[in-house]
């Protein structure tokens, strides 16, 4: 067996014995430098860094965050494909995801109350490219596509709060969503 699937069989099966361990967070924390230059710090990798491009006030030097948007897409579908493909004994010579989001600027830089400020629409197309039957792959993207954590998230409303904190002080500032 491979290493993706024995890790992914050890995950499943520690999961059974205690289903506590399926509750897991992420967490992510973010600090504008300058201009709208800001980093990404996500567990102990090095920041990440996200900007716009000129003609949103940037300076190109990193994606922005709807970029990012489109590529958690992306990256979470083959990450999908990969790990399922294992578990289920498919072999794939490839996969690629071309994410697309259209988004109208009027929205964000609210020109128009009802243009809203993110995207409008995303669309992706997915390449596979493999010796399996049609039918296999046809399995594979059911479970792939009912899956997807960021597919799911992007798709299915999801609660959203926030605080916001001003000199370490708490103000009734934010917008519900």
């Amino acid at each position: 067996m491979s290493q993706l699937k024995n890790s992914l069989l050890e995950t499943i099966e520690g999961i059974k014995r205690n289903p506590d361990a399926a509750k897991v967070m992420f967490r992510a924390k973010t600090k504008l430098i300058d201009g709208v230059r800001c980093h990404a710090k996500v567990r102990d990798f090095a920041a990440l860094v996200v900007d716009e491009p000129p003609t949103l006030g940037g300076a190109d030097q990193g994606m922005n965050p709807v970029e990012l948007i489109a590529a958690a897409l992306g990256t979470c579908q083959e990450i999908m494909y990969a790990a399922y493909a294992s578990v289920m004994g498919i072999k794939l010579d490839s996969v690629a995801v071309d994410v697309k989001g259209f988004l109208d600027l009027r929205g964000l830089f609210g020109m128009d109350e009802s243009v809203p400020a993110g995207y409008t629409n995303l669309h992706y197309v997915t390449k596979i490219e493999s010796r399996e039957s049609d039918a296999k792959i046809e399995q594979l993207v059911q479970v792939v596509e009912s899956h997807c954590p960021v597919l799911d998230t992007l798709v299915r409303p999801v609660h959203v709060s926030g605080t916001v904190l001003h000199n370490n002080a708490e103000i009734n500032a934010v917008v519900a969503v």
